[in-house]
């Protein structure tokens, strides 16, 4: 079937005539090419259709396989537009290299974002979306499969919940309240409102509940065969865990929040904190839930768009992803001057007599074969819940002791910090020290404690711009709100 799109950004009104046919080789495409330590073994069938694909244990596992793989290659998680570079522009983690012409990086670094102009704040709105509706896609297929086998159906089903609210979580949280989609009907996605931000976590939270009783609790292969699987690419019930801890802290369920983070940290034969050096490697025991990167012969994109060569930074043009940013001065000074994490996971290169910082996290770019997989979710992040967590709810002395055994691993001593706003602080100067860099944590972490206006307001002057309150929100692309008038901006747009 051939199916035309006006705007191949607009998820919410692409898929007037898309059928799980389409979705189904449009997965599986980049999983067959790309992928295939995933699922080690091929596809058993060339023909894949919506009849056929749900009736095979392999080829339902490759749907979702197929999402992990669009994943690694998307904007979203990787590369030139990834959160983690472009939320890190928005904030105070990173300077912008000033012989970049790229506009798309400039107004996020300066904060002047406009919905007028394409693919400025909202190209994750799409990709996100068309993550969602490959996940609705797939839980229609798994609804009505009758010749799966249980394990399978069951693991497919959690996987699919998981990727939804993992999906809503970023979409929440750049946007504010978005369209609360759960299925494939367009008669019904076409003219969806904006959902209110409480209403789409707690549809999160019920996938991730969900989730969690359905997720296998050790890693499988691609086959979903294997119990004991060494790679940590498909979601375990771990992940969803985390996850949902993430969620709870997010909306002030400090109880919930502190009981599933603890669920995670309890697994020691699966998680530990491993030394920095070995923290971000593929199979870390750190790791949660990694992705693979999938273009032959490379490591994680983080380190082609991080790691600074010696001819310095560069502009981010055509192909090549180049090197646009460095770490900004602001964030250099949060760290201790004893912290290990400076030595470890940042790195410097001094050129025409100017050093520039640059995240060192992931240390390899074209080196094969392969040892470097992008971090997810880990547990560092896990502690750091919890000892937040732990401080609302007067638990402070275990809320030190988690602190404390992240301190520890980067050669800090206890923390001094002792009353509850002391520890506040901490933790979250502990967040941006340890998870600088990574999916876009600092610019969450601002706006969710209601720091943004009185840090970017600083910030942003210094970057040659003016701070307003609205540029915490991206906007909405201006094509979906003229297809659906009951769609708003968001204000300053």
């Amino acid at each position: 079937m051939k199916v035309t799109h006006k705007n191949p950004h607009s998820p919410l009104f692409a898929h007037r005539h898309a059928t799980i046919t389409l979705t189904l080789l449009s997965l599986l495409a980049p999983l067959l090419q790309a992928c295939k330590k995933l699922l080690e073994v091929k596809a058993p069938v060339t023909n894949l259709n919506a009849a056929n694909v749900y009736n095979s244990d392999l080829t339902a596992a490759s749907v979702l396989t197929g999402i992990y793989a669009t994943m690694s290659k998307g904007s979203f998680a990787t590369g030139k537009q990834s959160v983690s570079l472009l939320a890190g522009f928005s904030s105070d983690e990173f300077t912008l290299y000033s012989g970049v012409t790229n506009n798309s990086y400039i107004v996020y670094y300066k904060n002047t974002l406009n919905a007028n102009q394409n693919l400025q704040g909202n190209q994750y709105w799409g990709e996100l979306y068309r993550y969602i509706f490959f996940c609705n896609s797939a839980i229609e297929g798994l609804d009505k499969a009758t010749t799966l086998s249980s394990q399978v159906k069951q693991q497919l089903y959690g996987e699919a919940l998981f990727i939804r609210a993992f999906c809503y979580f970023y979409l929440v949280n750049f946007f504010g309240d978005v369209p609360l989609i759960t299925s494939t009907d367009y008669k019904v996605n076409i003219s969806l409102p904006r959902s209110p931000a409480a209403d789409v976590y707690r549809q999160s939270i019920t996938d991730l509940k969900a989730a969690k009783e359905l997720l296998s609790s050790n890693y499988l292969d691609g086959n979903l065969q294997n119990s004991a699987a060494a790679e940590r690419l498909r979601p375990t019930r771990w992940a969803a865990q985390a996850l949902l801890a993430r969620v709870y802290l997010y909306i002030g369920n400090y109880a919930a929040a502190d009981t599933a983070a603890t669920n995670v940290i309890n697994q020691s034969s699966l998680f530990t904190l491993p030394d920095l050096d070995n923290a971000f490697i593929k199979n870390s025991q750190e790791a949660i839930w990694q992705l693979q990167p999938v273009t032959s012969g490379r490591n994680t994109e983080d380190a082609f768009i991080f790691i600074i060569p010696s001819s310095g930074p560069s502009d981010a043009a055509g192909v090549s992803p180049g090197t646009p940013c460095y770490l900004s001065p602001w964030l250099l000074q949060a760290f201790n001057g004893q912290d290990l994490r400076k030595m470890h996971w940042v790195n410097q290169i001094t050129v025409n007599n100017t050093t520039y910082y640059y995240p060192y996290k992931y240390k390899l770019t074209t080196e094969t074969p392969v040892n470097e997989y992008l971090i997810v979710l880990r547990l560092a992040e896990q502690y750091l819940i919890r000892a937040e967590a732990r401080v609302w709810q007067n638990k402070l002395p275990a809320a030190l002791a988690d602190l404390n055994s992240i301190r520890h691993r980067a050669g800090l001593k206890d923390t001094t910090a002792a009353s509850r706003e002391s520890l506040l602080a901490s933790i979250l100067q502990e967040r941006r020290v340890e998870l600088f860099s990574e999916w876009g944590h600092r610019w969450l972490d601002l706006k969710r404690t209601n720091k943004v206006n009185e840090v970017m307001s600083q910030i942003t002057s210094k970057k040659g711009s003016t701070w307003n309150t609205n540029w915490q929100w991206y906007p909405l692309p201006v094509d979906d709100i003229q297809k659906n008038s009951k769609l708003v901006q968001n204000p300053g747009y």
